[in-house]
């Protein structure tokens, strides 16, 4: 945990506009090797969601300013409690929630309870959504919307679909709020290559391996960071 929070620190400092913290979770069914195994580490090291929720007050008070979300699976919300999980994580200062494994058509009961404590529930779309549901998706997601870059689990990917950009001016014709692809996206020319077609872009698995390679040492993903960062900016 503090590691995390030296690293969430760096990375707004390094140009990160926009903060997502994960819960680790037993059947991560979104994620690929390198989460998975980051999820496990942090399992074994006695994380829970209650500390993350304590983690990100620890970092409001000490001043960090981007927007914060959480991504976490519908198992551990339900444990926790709906209500008591989104008033908890309105108090600790978080903006928002992704929850990958909980479908379209369930999804009004955790929106309900994110919207009581003025939470945003961010929805998924994929290559694969039908453009009525993903006109559905563009008008209920909150915060922004996440397209998926291709089908499967999140991981670094050396080539991205050369179809990604229609698809994503799809979703934004479709979206009333910003859109940002993930899953995939690892280096500074991949960001500027999509920088033209969306919003922003999600990099995770590509942060969390640096951190791992690095012993822990935040400056790696970082420099990461601040790579992307300028990639995105030049291309603006």
């Amino acid at each position: 945990m503090e590691a995390t929070a030296r690293l969430v620190s760096r990375l707004a400092r390094a140009g990160a506009d926009l903060i997502e913290l994960g819960i680790p979770f037993s059947d991560p069914i979104a994620d690929g090797p390198t989460i998975q195994a980051a999820g496990q580490r942090s399992l074994l090291a006695g994380t829970t969601p209650l500390k993350v929720l304590d983690l990100a007050a620890a970092l409001r008070r000490d001043g960090l300013e981007p927007p914060l979300f959480l991504m976490t699976y519908l198992n551990p919300i339900l444990a926790f409690g709906l209500d008591d999980f989104f008033r908890r994580a309105a108090q600790a200062g978080v903006d928002g929630v992704l929850v990958p494994d909980l479908p379209l058509d369930e999804e009004a009961p955790v929106k309900q309870a994110a919207g009581h404590h003025q939470l945003d529930l961010v929805l998924f779309a994929s290559p694969t959504t039908h453009s009525d549901r993903l006109a559905r998706i563009g008008r209920e997601t909150q915060g922004f919307l996440y397209f998926l870059s291709v089908t499967g689990v999140t991981g670094a990917r050396g080539a991205l679909p050369p179809e990604l950009p229609g698809q994503l001016a799809a979703a934004r014709a479709a979206s009333k709020v910003p859109v940002a692809v993930g899953f995939g996206i690892s280096t500074p020319e991949q960001a500027k290559a999509l920088a033209p077609h969306v919003d922003g872009i999600v990099v995770g698995s590509a942060i969390v391996s640096e951190l791992h390679q690095s012993g822990g040492d935040p400056e790696r993903p970082a420099e990461l960071v601040r790579r992307l960062a300028a990639a995105l900016r030049e291309s603006s």
